[in-house]
């Protein structure tokens, strides 16, 4: 995975992640502690179409990958 400077600045200051699948009306969206269980989550569903974000307690968010 290769990360842009914000990219890395939010994961290296990360407080949680959001696993996020569908489009407008249709998304849904889950909220962990680790990157680790965003990525188990978003690996439930087999089709690399869960956006999973890093998020800080600075307002900062950063798209980390599809899972």
């Amino acid at each position: 995975m290769t990360l842009n400077a914000h990219e890395a600045f939010c994961l290296n200051t990360a407080t949680s992640f959001s696993a996020v699948r569908g489009r407008g009306a249709n998304r849904t969206r889950e909220d962990f502690k680790s990157l680790e269980a965003a990525q188990a989550y978003a690996t439930t569903f087999g089709d690399k179409r869960t956006m999973v974000y890093a998020v800080n307690d600075m307002g900062n968010n950063a798209h980390i990958g599809n899972f």
